[in-house]
């Protein structure tokens, strides 16, 4: 009995033994085989899923993106491709502001920016003003769609002188300078006579590694430049060249020398200036009679004879005035300033 019975432990333990291993086997089956039908089950659902999101972006189904992330724009290509040329100006008498406001709805006080690419560079345009309406129509009619063309970013200050004290342009220029740089780091600058219209559009208003000289030729003079070295009308100077010069002289009040003035500048600076082909750099000059207040600067030659003497001390930073008003019209800015009286 005693034999049977250590027998029959052994025998039972060894039922519990192979169950186990039954059991531990069928548990390592069931395992083995879970792992992979979840990985045979997920991965065409990835594939299916990426599959139909690609298929829904191509169709114009898929979901808005509500991420709100600007669209990056890409850089304007060099030559822009909505240049015309040359062509032909008109100045029609029956002209007014409004139809010029409707013409450029894409311009908001004075500043516009391509919507479909980022301008390779920032312009500010600077014009010195004094009762001189009419010809700032006709030019702002031309030139705002004659920069949208370049595809440039822009702005176009309009610096008034108030008072009736003798005009001075070079000031005015300088003010418009410092005035500018309050709203934006222009990287270029544009000094613009009112009276000047460009007549086409490859004659590109953006700064180089030199001063630029804009005007080669106009109606009044032929299209031939007026003299050799004559710097006047339209220049274009970064905004780094412009403040190593130290801007314009604040002295000429008056017609005539300031653009001489700043050309002997840039020279002392070793700058060498630039110029656009002379059948691009035309310009149409709209006929006006010497404004009252603007007389012969009878002492031009005298202070042009001492710009190497005074140039550092005399220019941006000695630019003195009052700023009167700053209004942002539709069109451009205008900047109304007391620049004072000539001290001579």
């Amino acid at each position: 009995m005693g034999i049977f019975s250590t027998v029959s432990k052994v025998v039972r333990r060894s039922k519990y033994f192979l169950l186990l291993l039954l059991s531990l086997s069928v548990l390592a089956w069931i395992t083995n085989f879970s792992g992979e039908t979840v990985k045979s089950i997920l991965a065409p659902r990835a594939t299916t899923q990426t599959f139909i999101r690609g298929d829904e972006m191509n169709s114009g189904t898929a979901e808005p993106d509500q991420s709100n992330t600007p669209i990056e724009k890409g850089e304007c290509p060099q030559v822009s491709p909505l240049l015309k040329g040359a062509m032909n100006l008109s100045f029609a008498s029956s002209l007014k502001l409004k139809d010029v406001e409707s013409a450029n709805k894409g311009v908001t006080e004075g500043e516009y920016e391509p919507s479909d690419c980022t301008s390779r560079q920032s312009v500010a345009i600077l014009i010195p003003h004094r009762s001189r309406e009419k010809h700032l129509l006709y030019l702002l009619h031309h030139l705002h769609p004659f920069l949208q063309r370049q595809q440039l970013h822009y702005a176009i200050y309009v610096i008034q002188q108030a008072g009736d004290a003798t005009f001075n342009r070079a000031k005015l220029l300088n003010i418009g300078y410092l005035e500018a740089l309050k709203d934006y780091g222009w990287e270029c600058f544009i000094f613009h006579d009112v009276d000047l219209v460009p007549e086409n559009d490859h004659n590109l208003y953006v700064c180089d590694k030199q001063p630029k000289h804009l005007v080669v030729g106009r109606n009044s003079t032929g299209y031939k430049l007026r003299y050799k070295g004559y710097f006047g009308g339209v220049t274009a100077m970064t905004r780094e060249q412009f403040l190593q010069v130290n801007g314009f002289s604040n002295s000429y009040w008056g017609w005539g020398g300031e653009d001489d003035d700043l050309r002997v500048r840039v020279e002392l600076q070793k700058m060498k200036i630039l110029r656009p082909p002379a059948d691009v750099a035309r310009y149409t000059m709209v006929f006006h009679n010497r404004d009252s207040g603007n007389q012969i600067n009878k002492y031009r030659m005298g202070l042009l004879s001492q710009t190497l003497q005074v140039w550092k001390k005399d220019g941006l930073n000695s630019c003195s005035y009052k700023t009167l008003s700053v209004e942002r019209l539709p069109l451009y800015v205008n900047v109304t300033a007391d620049i004072g009286k000539p001290q001579v």
